[in-house]
């Protein structure tokens, strides 16, 4: 594991590279904020994601630890910057597996609107070295549209796993 910067939350309005996506979803803050707190169901709609370890006790809250492995090999661990159920909750990487990333952070913000709620993420990066560099500028559309097609799929799952009325 190489470790990542201690990035607070501000990285996610002041890295080289963001990306922000929105969805309005027909279930509760409080429904959404069940299934990102449950490690068996980022995989189903964040497709890059194999599995998600807690490895902190609960409750949840800052500080809480994670490790997310994804395909590739790729293995993140993270640590929360913010969770406030129903609302927010951030995360960054202290150490991954490859040595492209020096930081990255994501940030989920949740609001709450007449048919449910709506959802926008960010997720802010900073690669390591002049490759990592250019191997993102090249690939940001295609990595833009990739993380509005994984809160698409959420979207899915979301409404597959919870009906409405139920």
């Amino acid at each position: 594991m190489h470790p990542c910067e201690r990035v607070g939350l501000d990285f996610v309005d002041t890295a080289p590279f963001r990306f922000v996506s929105t969805v309005e979803l027909s279930i509760t803050p409080e429904q959404l904020f069940e299934v990102l707190a449950d490690a068996e169901s980022w995989p189903h709609w964040a497709t890059v994601i194999t599995e998600v370890t807690w490895t902190s006790p609960e409750p949840r809250g800052v500080g809480t630890t994670r490790t997310v492995h994804m395909r590739g090999g790729i293995v993140g661990d993270e640590e929360f910057l913010a969770w406030e159920p129903n609302s927010h909750m951030a995360f960054r990487f202290n150490a991954v597996s490859t040595r492209s990333l020096a930081a990255f952070a994501e940030d989920y913000r949740v609001v709450p609107t007449p048919t449910g709620c709506r959802l926008t993420w960010v997720m802010a990066m900073k690669p390591r070295g002049a490759a990592a560099r250019l191997g993102m500028t090249l690939g940001r559309p295609v990595m833009a549209r990739l993380f509005q097609k994984f809160l698409y799929n959420l979207r899915d799952y979301t409404g597959r796993r919870r009906r409405p009325g139920s």
